[in-house]
């Protein structure tokens, strides 16, 4: 393997790792989404819970008292179906970034291995080179 062969793996890895690195930044911020639904949610469920009974209320009041509590509770509603489609969407990213992390993974050890494959071919090719010089050295030596 040359090392051409070495620097295309070289920038293959580099480039599993910034799509990896891409993932992982994705993924936080669509982690960070799904706190601000969560807290959102809680906040909506307070409004509708704190609002006190309606039915203690003179009769006007009552009904807005009311319809605002199912305004409320109608947009809880959304806000949690948003919620589950969020993270069914985080789903789907972990595990691209799961799939992304093994590819840039097998290509760092393919590279790992090339390099010691090219290493030691260097480290023979080194002997054989010291190996002729010492033959004809003694060989130098002997006339």
């Amino acid at each position: 393997m040359s090392h051409h062969n070495i620097r295309n793996l070289t920038t293959l890895v580099a480039l599993r790792n910034t799509e990896v690195e891409r993932l992982q930044t994705e993924l936080a911020e669509k982690e960070s989404l799904r706190e601000r639904y969560q807290k959102n949610l809680e906040r909506l469920t307070g409004l509708y819970t704190n609002s006190g009974p309606s039915g203690v209320l003179h009769p006007a009041l009552a009904g807005n008292c009311g319809d605002f509590k199912q305004a409320v509770m109608q947009m809880a509603d959304n806000h949690r179906l948003d919620l589950h489609m969020h993270e069914a969407d985080m789903a789907v990213s972990q595990q691209a970034l799961n799939t992304a992390w093994a590819k840039r993974e097998v290509l760092g050890k393919v590279l790992s291995k090339q390099q010691k494959v090219v290493l030691q071919q260097q480290n023979t090719q080194e002997r054989k080179q010291h190996d002729e010089l010492a033959t004809q050295l003694w060989m130098r030596g002997q006339k």
